[in-house]
């Protein structure tokens, strides 16, 4: 899937982390990195930018991040992944047409669903041609991007998946048939998609329970998946909540092992957001940046400007301080 020529109309490429809703904060970011208005889309003349989704939830300039996003997308201006919020989105918003399914929309409507979704429906409910035009262009997202010197996905490169994905699907987008299929656990589909758009995770040890920073009980835990020769639970453990000590030096198991998956280090840079960094953004590995920076929770929006190097460099962060330079935390 070699995009060569798409890739030399460029100087470089502008990759740019989770938005989720923070507007002013996407338009600051975006003419730091010199972007301009053109046409009323903004453009760069020499460089696109590359957004790694979840421009939806939580924030409280969704619908406009979402128009700003869509028309530099569809001005060839930049480019976009699918990111789990969107595709959350789109399942709790599409009915079901499976009748193995005993709810009547792709993603049960819960109360836990509906709190994740709160903002966004209530920002594009009173503009119902602006939410079903938005529904339409997030099933058109592509899941992931495969450029000859880098790649994009929203949180996890599975090669293995991804490749039975374009043997399946011909390319990089999803069909109607498949949003459906991805709706019923341990298929294919429902595999692929926790993956790619979410990550690789391991469950907690003896049946215990987290309770996160959002509130929410977990009883599982992101993981890196691009550790050398990890050991114990602490050197795969990849979010913003610690493990309990007593967890994090447990030896990883047998299971764990095939549960987890290795990005290599001479695999092409590859940039990913999901995963709520904080404090200085620096590469993760030599060859993967993540650009989830905590924008909406007053971190920062974080973009990589890309030049074509092999090994990325900390220098090349680019980012807006939300808490010092947007607002100031209610």
């Amino acid at each position: 899937m070699g995009t060569s020529t798409i890739e030399q109309r460029y100087e470089g490429y502008d990759l740019i982390g989770d938005i989720h809703g923070c507007g002013l904060s996407l338009r600051m970011l975006l003419v730091r990195l010199g972007y301009s208005k053109r046409n009323g889309v903004y453009y760069h003349p020499r460089r696109q930018a590359i957004f790694l989704g979840d421009i939806v939830d939580r924030g409280p300039h969704i619908r406009e991040a979402l128009h700003l996003v869509r028309d530099m997308v569809e001005a060839g201006h930049a480019q976009i992944v699918m990111g789990n919020h969107e595709y959350n989105l789109l399942c709790y918003c599409t009915p079901n047409r499976n009748p193995d399914l005993p709810h009547p929309f792709l993603r049960e409507h819960t109360q836990r669903h509906r709190r994740i979704l709160q903002e966004t429906l209530q920002q594009l409910d009173p503009y119902p041609q602006d939410k079903q035009e938005f529904l339409s262009w997030i099933k058109e997202m592509p899941l992931f991007l495969e450029m000859d010197t880098f790649r994009v996905v929203h949180a996890c490169w599975h090669e293995a998946l991804i490749t039975e994905f374009k043997q399946r699907e011909g390319g990089n987008q999803i069909t109607d048939d498949f949003l459906h299929r991805s709706a019923v656990p341990d298929t294919f589909e429902w595999v692929l998609m926790d993956r790619l758009l979410r990550g690789t995770h391991l469950r907690l040890p003896n049946n215990e329970v987290m309770v996160s920073r959002d509130g929410f009980k977990r009883r599982f835990f992101r993981t890196k998946f691009w550790s050398v020769d990890p050991k114990y639970y602490i050197d795969v453990v990849f979010q913003p909540d610690p493990l309990p000590e007593h967890i994090a030096r447990l030896p990883l198991t047998p299971q764990n092992y095939q549960d987890l998956i290795h990005y290599d280090e001479q695999e092409k840079p590859l940039f990913i957001g999901h995963y709520w960094c904080e404090g200085q953004p620096v590469p993760v590995a030599s060859n993967v940046a993540c650009l989830d920076y905590s924008a909406v929770k007053y971190g920062k929006l974080v973009a990589y400007r890309y030049d074509f190097e092999k090994r990325l460099q900390a220098n090349k962060f680019v980012w807006v301080d939300v808490k010092a330079e947007v607002v100031s935390p209610r």
